[in-house]
């Protein structure tokens, strides 16, 4: 379901032009492909009972687990400040989001507005722009919030899958022979 929805957001963003890096579309479909093919793993190996494919997919599973929700913590510890710090690294180091963003959300240059400088935004022809780091932290942190909130309920979803996968592995099969050990 998670892969589904990354992968449908990536297509939306892009298709409706939200998003025009293709850098940041290839890596959400990729992430959402390799869980999907990680859901495929565990779907067949429990059909099956086929515990190499349970043991594999309860190990990535748990990988999985450990990166999504160390992230989800770091998203809601961040302060006002690490935000800010974390928005001119990301301001700087990229053209087409900061294109995007001029464009998407009215706003020209990171903390100071500069006439002498080129901006895609409807407002420069006006010369009455705001900071894009106004507008940006409004919604950084309801964003990273509400990231982390969704990444810590997913993350213990993936926990429980870990849980239910070691213990269904361990069962035996019941079309089995029953004399046989597992």
């Amino acid at each position: 379901l998670v892969s589904l929805l990354l992968i449908g957001i990536a297509a939306w963003g892009i298709g409706f032009g939200l998003i025009s890096s293709l850098r940041v579309v290839g890596v959400a479909i990729a992430v959402g492909i390799f869980l999907f093919l990680i859901a495929l793993v565990g779907l067949i190996g429990a059909v099956k009972h086929h515990q190499v494919l349970l043991f594999f997919y309860m190990i990535i599973l748990l990988l999985i687990f450990i990166v999504q929700f160390s992230v989800s913590c770091a998203c809601l510890a961040l302060n006002k400040e690490q935000q800010s710090q974390l928005l001119e690294v990301g301001w700087n180091n990229t053209n087409s989001a900061r294109a995007d963003i001029e464009r998407n959300l009215n706003c020209c240059g990171f903390r100071t507005f500069d006439p002498n400088e080129t901006c895609l935004s409807d407002c420069f022809r006006s010369h009455q722009c705001q900071p894009c780091l106004l507008v940006i932290e409004e919604y950084s942190g309801m964003v990273l919030r509400f990231v982390g909130g969704i990444g810590l309920f997913f993350s213990f979803t993936e926990i429980l899958g870990v849980w239910l996968t070691y213990r269904y592995r361990n069962q035996k099969d019941p079309r089995a022979n029953p004399s046989a050990f597992l």
